[in-house]
């Protein structure tokens, strides 16, 4: 993939909503850079997948879309259940494995969950949000609920069974699904050309009679225009519609990744199309935000960040007895 050049034109939203979509980015990078210093003390345990780089596609597309949709995301999504309305609080609680996080600890980074937000994971292997989004919005269609299930996943997820089984479900049912693909171009540590004759996610996609979209995922703006256009055509009742959301992430794949398959320097290029302070240098050049009030918004997220870290300190451990809870049956 090319790197775009990084976005230009006037942001088409009013200073209050611009400065919520900075807000939200800052408290998924701020809040996933604590975690990885928090990962190297040994406080988190087991798997950590950053969403660092990726900020706008989460914050983009979740703005888009209405309360009462479902969401269904892969291990990579705290920031999506923080841009749903999870505590950062309860995230942090659930990393640390603690009780008061959202599935009591069990579940840890990949499998945040909350039913009452709709959110349908946090799903730790690779496709199995697809079938899962397919059956939600089947459910929704069979009732007549006017509902959008968003399901978000990884490009290596295009190489698997499921995705092809599921797009193919979704188009032939008209299920109202919207599928986002997370495109980072490294299915774990495979580069995409590597592992896919057609490295046009689009024309996979499109094979299924599905409509589709190409989109900078390092432009929120493009990418919340995109997720609006797509979200209407789903809610219209005119069937499922796939998104791709070219983007990156800044770090490895997994805390135990070594990296070893990507150039430092390419990083180091796609850094200069990070979404954070690409939006931020328009935002300033249109006299929408100023530096004080970045650093302010900035300082607000910092103290965010430490609350949740000391709650998820203080927090108990699930008590012993109650181990085999939702185990077994009698």
């Amino acid at each position: 993939m090319t790197i775009a050049p990084p976005p230009s034109g006037p942001v088409p939203w009013n200073s209050e909503f611009a400065l919520g979509m900075v807000h939200d980015m800052l408290r998924i990078r701020r809040m996933e850079e604590r975690a990885a210093e928090l990962y190297g003390e040994q406080k988190i345990r087991g798997f950590l997948h950053l969403y660092i780089g990726e900020e706008a596609v989460a914050v983009g597309a979740l703005h888009a879309l209405a309360p009462e949709d479902n969401i269904v995301a892969t291990y990579r999504e705290h920031g999506h259940a923080l841009v749903r309305g999870m505590p950062m609080r309860t995230i942090m609680a659930e990393m640390y494995g603690k009780r008061a996080g959202c599935s009591r600890g069990r579940g840890g980074s990949m499998h945040l969950f909350d039913a009452k937000l709709r959110l349908y994971g946090g799903n730790a292997i690779v496709a199995a949000g697809l079938p899962l989004a397919v059956g939600l919005a089947l459910a929704d269609k069979l009732q007549g609920i006017r509902r959008v299930t968003a399901c978000f996943f990884g490009e290596g997820a295009m190489a698997e069974g499921a995705f092809h089984e599921s797009m193919n479900l979704a188009a032939l049912w008209r299920v109202p699904a919207l599928f986002c693909c997370e495109n980072n171009l490294y299915a774990m540590g495979t580069a995409l050309a590597r592992s896919e004759s057609q490295t046009d996610l689009c024309v996979k996609a499109g094979s299924y009679g599905v409509p589709t979209l190409k989109v900078d995922g390092q432009d929120i703006v493009a990418v919340h225009q995109a997720a609006m256009q797509a979200q209407q055509h789903v809610r219209e009742g005119k069937g499922p519609f796939f998104v791709e959301f070219q983007t990156y992430r800044y770090r490895a794949h997994s805390m135990f990744d070594p990296e070893l398959y990507r150039d430092k320097k390419e990083v180091e290029e796609w850094k200069t199309r990070g979404p954070l302070h690409t939006f931020t240098a328009r935002l300033k050049a249109e006299r929408k935000l100023t530096e004080q009030q970045f650093l302010a918004l900035d300082a607000e997220v910092a103290k965010e960040v430490e609350d949740a870290v000391a709650f998820a300190e203080a927090a108990e451990w699930e008590p012993v007895e109650d181990l085999t809870k939702d185990v077994t049956a009698a």
